[in-house]
């Protein structure tokens, strides 16, 4: 049975509302949006969410916490694991913007860098 859900574009300024309605993992139709992207977007929110995940974590024997992002975004559903992985991950410095922190967390094919560096 098809369903129909309503969402708000957010890949550009212009927050399209699209109307989308999928059957299970297919996508049947998208309706409202003004460009491609926006299409693309309401096909993979509505049956594969992703997500980019931002974060602040200590740093042993320091005061600074180091702020760290998922290089590219995970699927939504793997944002709780990714955080108890970057809780749990004992990280010490010197620490490199850029550097990666957690290579393939929670098997997602995607690492968690650093985005400052602590010294």
């Amino acid at each position: 049975m098809a369903t129909t859900e309503m969402i708000t574009c957010i890949n550009c300024p212009v927050g399209c509302r699209m109307e989308v309605t999928h059957e299970g993992e297919e996508v049947l139709s998208v309706k409202g949006n003004t460009c491609r992207r926006g299409d693309a977007y309401a096909r993979q929110e509505c049956v594969a969410p992703m997500r980019m995940v931002t974060a602040v974590a200590p740093v042993q024997d320091r005061d600074m916490p180091v702020s760290l992002k998922t290089r590219t975004p995970i699927p939504k559903k793997l944002i709780d694991d990714c955080m108890r992985a970057v809780m749990e991950t004992p990280f010490t410095a010197p620490i490199a913007a850029g550097q990666v922190l957690i290579e393939n967390v929670c098997g997602s094919g995607v690492d968690v860098i650093a985005t400052k560096a602590v010294s």
